[in-house]
């Protein structure tokens, strides 16, 4: 979760992995915000389909297939009004990219088949509106940044629009429909399988977009010399992680660490030793640390940690455990400098108990850190009543 994804080789087994690869935390996170947007545009797009057969109810309300078609296409509405209330309330499991995606190519496939069944089949092969929707349905995929959701809009789309082909060209004879082929043209294979071929690009050029965005925002939340988040991530995430929690109940911990006198390493050793220093530390700190996690470079030598769903003492102890990892880390220097060892300090704050809001939590981080030092260092200084002090063994 914490590291930069890489792309494997370059034959077509490394280029299935990276297609097939679910999306690390930094995705994941940005696919569940881009969730409600889907859901709004998804509202938008269904109301105004409906624009349609309201209209043909309104000037010829006597026939059936009109009030079938608005019946279908107002619960479909409806089915997208709840779909938007239930992310808007966080409800997001992690099937639901899958779900909301094959919603919104079978709202499409839906559409286009109440056409069929209501006495217009040749509106649904040769529709002039409701077809581009499925375009609007792979490009959402886009939003969520996992191409496995682009490939499989796309298979969807084909499958899903060629069956309608296939039930309406062996159920109806679309040449006995005069009124429709004024308008909508004479059914046409070749043009039907242009459609199916433009569907199958679309669903490539948005894997590829994905993957482009993929690896940007991953280096845009990235520190890029020890290859944990930055603090940028790590200030967009803690409100939402802070957020989450409220609504679920639960604790949340974070950790503020700092290398003891580092600056005195830097001028024994080097800058380029303190950099392989700083990389060993984060990458021994990422290992103790679960994908629900955050661990950012906070700037210079000091880090930040976010334990979501953590008490104050179940941090104290991980932030303990996390101590006496790195203080028997031995670090290898470069150009033959031998070895040398490193130790961190932390100060530890937990919601709600030391505040509510991002600000406040980090504060009272940062101010048990100082007292961390204070006290010697080597140390990590909790919350709790009284506050707890953990010592270097």
């Amino acid at each position: 979760m914490h590291q930069v994804e890489t792309s494997g080789d370059g034959s077509m087994t490394g280029l299935w992995r990276r297609l097939w690869r679910r999306p690390d935390g930094v995705l994941a996170d940005a696919g569940r915000q881009s969730e409600l947007v889907v859901a709004r545009v998804r509202v938008a797009v269904t109301a105004l389909l409906l624009l349609v057969p309201l209209a043909n109810l309104l000037m010829q309300p006597a026939l059936p297939e009109h009030r079938i078609g608005f019946g279908v296409t107002l619960a479909a509405l409806l089915s997208t009004i709840a779909v938007y209330s239930a992310v808007r309330r966080d409800r997001r499991p992690p099937w639901l990219g899958v779900a909301s995606t094959t919603f919104d190519v079978s709202l499409v496939s839906l559409a286009l088949l109440t056409y069929t069944l209501t006495g217009q089949p040749l509106v649904s092969v040769n529709s002039r509106v409701a077809f581009e929707v499925y375009f609007l349905a792979i490009a959402a995929t886009c939003l969520r940044y996992d191409v496995r959701l682009c490939l499989l809009a796309g298979a969807l789309s084909v499958v899903q629009y060629l069956a309608i082909i296939v039930f309406a060209t062996s159920a109806y004879d679309l040449s006995a429909y005069p009124e429709q082929i004024a308008a909508y043209g004479n059914f046409d294979w070749g043009s039907e399988i242009s459609r199916l071929l433009l569907l199958a690009i679309a669903a490539a050029l948005s894997s590829v977009i994905v993957l482009r965005a993929r690896d940007l925002r991953r280096l845009s939340a990235l520190d890029r010399m020890t290859g944990v988040f930055n603090r940028g991530h790590f200030d967009e995430r803690l409100p939402v992680e802070l957020s989450r929690a409220e609504r679920a109940g639960r604790p949340l911990s974070i950790a503020m660490l700092d290398v003891d006198h580092f600056k005195e390493f830097n001028d024994r050793y080097g800058h380029a030793a303190g950099d392989v220093g700083l990389r060993a530390i984060a990458e021994r700190v990422r290992l103790m640390t679960r994908r629900s996690d955050v661990l950012a470079r906070y700037g210079g030598e000091e880090f930040v940690l976010l334990l979501t769903d953590t008490s104050a003492q179940l941090a104290l102890e991980k932030l303990e455990e996390i101590r006496a990892e790195v203080q028997a880390l031995v670090i290898e220097l470069p150009r033959g400098l031998g070895q040398a060892t490193l130790t961190l300090s932390a100060g530890i704050a937990t919601s709600p108990d030391d505040g509510t809001n991002a600000a406040e939590l980090v504060d009272e981080a940062d101010a048990r850190l100082f007292r961390a030092k204070d006290l010697g260092r080597n140390r990590v200084v909790g919350g709790g009543p009284p506050a707890a002090l953990h010592r270097a063994g």
